[in-house]
């Protein structure tokens, strides 16, 4: 018998279009770039390395979707351009990229030991992503949850 989670139609999935705005590699990056205070398009671009057409494309889907917004600006003698700034649903995206680091530095850190390390501005102590439930339970693992069907979800069979 199968779990009740699988008679539901997996296509209502959160996390499936979740990937489909910010799921592959050039996005993420772009996204890490603006948490970390980069908003121009040359910044960004030599921050990442990705193709100009890849980052085009990108910040066009983000702007679309309501991950960030364009905001103009001008030096002085030049033409008009525009800076990337996160908006309330691209900042959500913070915790995921935290949850992300953390694992890559623990399991796949390129020289062995972290490259990045996130401090609280007030404390100074590092910040790390933690599960924790609705009561206040903290450092939730694997184990200690289970999935149902949310109001989202359409049954099939």
């Amino acid at each position: 018998m199968l779990p009740e989670r699988l008679h539901y139609d997996g296509a209502t999935c959160s996390i499936g279009a979740a990937l489909d705005l910010v799921g592959e590699k050039w996005s993420l990056l772009i996204l890490r770039e603006a948490f970390l205070q980069s908003r121009r398009f040359d910044d960004i671009l030599a921050a990442v390395g990705c193709a100009r057409s890849i980052l085009t494309a990108r910040l066009a889907s983000f702007v679309e979707n309501g991950i960030m917004t364009r905001v103009a600006y001008r030096e002085p003698g030049m033409r008009p351009r525009y800076e990337y700034a996160l908006t309330e649903k691209g900042r959500d995206i913070f915790p995921i990229l935290v949850a992300l680091l953390q694992w890559g530095d623990k399991w796949n850190a390129p020289v062995g030991k972290p490259a990045l390390v996130l401090r609280h501005a007030k404390c100074k102590a590092e910040v790390r992503a933690e599960l924790t439930c609705a009561k206040g339970h903290r450092a939730l693992q694997a184990d200690d949850i289970y999935a149902r069907p949310g109001p989202g979800a359409v049954r099939t069979a």
